[in-house]
């Protein structure tokens, strides 16, 4: 569920009772078992964008530098890579840990920093269509594709969509922020988040910056968590004591306004 124009809707307030969390969700390699956007790229379109994508999984690139150049070689006509995207498998406890969530009145969100055309689809096919996705705007013109960003920060451009600013829009709701992920474009969000869930790469990421996460490999192993910790707040609700503050090691905030690639110092960033 996405605005027409693309934009996340408003981040729901916090009601009494209810418990303070919200759990923000990556697509690709987390809710999809493969990197759905590389695979699109991988079988349809020449490699010569393979070179930026390792210098963006070494933290040297801006995701949004990167999606333009890689739509802007796409020559294949939707359908086809929609067909593409359709076939790639999924995590089968993602519909169940999503389900236990909404039952527990817990607002579960997609936050993705890829193509974004491909997500709204699947989840309609897995029958959780009402999820938010926040996500890039791709549309396509004949056998052309072109991409927008209103999920993007306003001054800082290294991101497509600014994870970050999603994390800390359901902070300032009061609510503590379960981040769930698995890689390279997860690591502005897992800085930010309260209860982080690592997998691949991004496991690697957390303990270069020195962030506490937990391991995880399927979604019901942190649908057995989410039950355990929910029955210990409704014993004694400090359990759940809600957000805490992060402070900022990325974005305009300490890299300055309009930059499109992190500084070089950027990564790893400072322990504190």
């Amino acid at each position: 569920m996405t605005l027409p124009d693309g934009v996340a809707p408003p981040v729901p307030p916090l009601l009494p009772g209810a418990p303070p969390l919200a759990i923000l969700v990556d697509y690709d390699g987390t809710i999809a078992l493969t990197d759905v956007s590389d695979t699109v790229m991988a079988e349809h379109v020449p490699g010569i964008w393979e070179a930026e994508v390792a210098a963006y999984d070494a933290g040297l690139v801006g995701s949004r530098r990167l999606i333009e150049l890689e739509m802007s070689l796409v020559d294949v006509p939707a359908e086809v890579l929609l067909a593409t995207a359709a076939a790639q498998p999924h995590d089968s406890g993602f519909v169940p840990f999503v389900r236990g969530a909404q039952a527990a009145a817990i607002p579960v969100e997609i936050v993705s920093d890829g193509f974004g055309f491909f997500i709204a689809p699947a989840l309609e096919v897995l029958g959780v269509g009402d999820l938010p996705v926040v996500t890039a705007r791709t549309t396509f013109e004949g056998r052309r594709a072109s991409v927008t960003f209103p999920n993007g920060n306003p001054t800082c451009f290294v991101c497509g969509t600014c994870k970050r600013d999603r994390v800390l829009a359901h902070q300032a709701a009061g609510r503590a922020v379960v981040f769930i992920g698995d890689g390279g474009s997860d690591r502005y969000a897992a800085g930010y988040g309260d209860i982080v869930w690592a997998k691949r790469s991004l496991v690697r990421i957390c303990i270069e910056a020195g962030w506490s996460f937990h391991r995880w490999t399927e979604f019901r192993e942190i649908e057995a968590w989410l039950e355990e910790a929910l029955a210990a707040w409704r014993a004694d609700p400090g359990t759940l004591p809600g957000p805490k503050p992060h402070p900022f090691f990325c974005g305009p905030q300490v890299w300055g306004e309009g930059r499109v690639d992190p500084p070089a110092d950027a990564w790893p960033p400072p322990k504190v």
